[in-house]
């Protein structure tokens, strides 16, 4: 489903049907990004407990303003392994490579998700997203996907990864997404559930998390030091209250950051909306 706001994000379009799948298949957690020549990409993940093909895809139009835009055929990211998911979206290097954060395993799961054996890569792509090749098998504690990425200013890629035990894991490459090191622990505090990571143009990391080891409770937006990537501010608080959870955010033009998450999604299920700017970051409050 999709739906569009005319007014900067006052008011919504009814959501409109997207992807509309058939059978048994399932079509699951969309991210919208513009690619460096302007085209909206719409990522998806397909699944079908009675086929077992669990399979990343994606559509395009060249009409990301438009309120009723026309896509492509949706096309089916090929990245050779029985089992590919993934959440976030791309990340373009300074070399113009794309890097797609991809979980993935080696064989099909008979639910859902593979109990075991739950890896994390990149599909590389060096055709702006034509072709993509698999790179990568990072291990980490149960739970361990929805992996982002970011590129450090010495060229190195840091992958932050969703994992058990309290904290986010990482690894990094030092060649560009190809090979990846042992995944370990961050100091960064996390229970169990997707955060969010981007570099802002101000050359800050944007960090979107819920600094709780236990609960999703309390939904913080952190700069990092302009000299270390690893530092992060105390924030602004968006949210402090239980059950939210899944930030995702994007910076506009003008600098302004929208940033939105979801609260109590069993209940009374909202989608919510931030709109803020790096100086009300700093600042710790609006």
């Amino acid at each position: 489903m999709l739906t569009t706001s005319p007014d900067d994000g006052d008011t919504w379009s009814p959501p409109q049907v997207i992807i509309d799948v058939p059978g048994s298949t399932r079509a699951y957690d969309p991210s919208l990004w513009h690619d460096p020549a302007g085209r909206l990409w719409l990522f998806y993940n397909l699944a079908d407990l009675v086929t077992h093909d669990y399979s990343v895809w994606a559509i395009i139009t060249e009409q990301s303003t438009h309120p009723h835009p026309q896509w492509s055929s949706p096309r089916k990211i090929e990245v050779g392994v029985p089992f590919a998911f993934r959440l976030n979206k791309p990340t373009v290097l300074s070399t113009g490579e794309w890097l797609l954060p991809v979980t993935w395993a080696p064989a099909a799961p008979a639910d859902w998700f593979p109990k075991q054996r739950q890896l994390q890569g990149v599909a590389l792509s060096l055709d702006c997203g034509q072709t993509w090749k698999l790179h990568g098998g990072v291990e980490a504690p149960e739970w361990a996907l929805e992996n982002m990425l970011v590129e450090h200013r010495d060229g190195r890629v840091w992958m932050l990864i969703r994992s058990g035990g309290g904290f986010i894991w990482e690894s990094f490459s030092t060649d560009r997404g190809r090979t990846w090191s042992d995944g370990s622990p961050t100091t960064l505090i996390n229970p169990v559930v997707r955060f969010f990571i981007r570099r802002l143009a101000s050359g800050r990391l944007l960090l979107i998390n819920t600094f709780d080891p236990k609960c999703r409770k309390g939904m913080r937006a952190c700069l990092s030091d302009l000299q270390d990537d690893s530092r992060f501010s105390a924030g602004l608080e968006l949210d402090p209250r239980d059950k939210v959870s899944y930030p995702d955010a994007v910076q506009g033009p003008d600098g302004r950051i929208y940033a939105v998450h979801d609260c109590d999604r069993n209940g009374a299920g909202e989608i919510l909306l931030d709109v803020f700017s790096e100086d009300e970051i700093q600042a710790g409050g609006r």
